[in-house]
């Protein structure tokens, strides 16, 4: 796996300091709360981890599955859940949290149909922000880092379903995707 990553962005101590920064906004922000923290799998979830632990305020934790991309590197734009929250989020501070803001079509989609639900509050926290590649109005209330438009992986972050468990965020070879065009 690490031969096909062509640069290491984020190193698992760079990773683990920002994620650490957050947790502290966080646990700043919802002083005497208890936030729902909503993760959006598969890619968040080495994020969500790692965010709760950092975060010292009771907190729950709930999941969704939310597909956009398919095996591809650029989101078809057709969002489908495919596994939906366990828990109500009415009357909740929710804290829905993403492994990457790219397009934005994801988040858009998920936000409208979240705040149907009526949340006390809704707000953002993404790993990685991508803005070059944004198409919907959208934009996270925390964020871990701004990249550049790249594909990378690791982190939780794949490639079919590869790579996901690298400690660290690195570049994609080229090679590697272009080979399945």
């Amino acid at each position: 796996m690490h031969q096909d990553i062509a640069r290491i962005m984020y190193t698992e101590q760079e990773i683990k300091d920002r994620v650490q920064a957050l947790g502290k906004m966080i646990t700043r922000d919802y002083q005497g709360k208890a936030p729902v923290l909503a993760s959006v799998l598969r890619g968040s979830y080495i994020f969500m981890a790692d965010l709760s632990r950092a975060i010292e305020l009771p907190v729950s934790i709930d999941f969704m599955a939310v597909s956009s991309y398919g095996s591809g590197t650029v989101s078809s734009g057709q969002v489908e859940i495919k596994k939906d929250l366990s828990d109500s989020i009415e009357g909740k501070d929710l804290i829905v949290v993403e492994d990457i803001l790219d397009s934005g079509n994801t988040l858009y989609y998920l936000m409208d149909v979240l705040k149907v639900r009526k949340p006390a509050s809704i707000r953002i926290c993404t790993l990685l922000d991508k803005p070059g590649r944004r198409q919907k109005p959208i934009r996270a209330d925390y964020v871990g880092f701004v990249i550049p438009d790249a594909f990378i992986v690791g982190y939780g972050l794949d490639y079919d379903e590869k790579y996901r468990n690298l400690p660290y965020i690195g570049l994609l070879k080229p090679e590697i995707y272009d080979q399945a065009k």
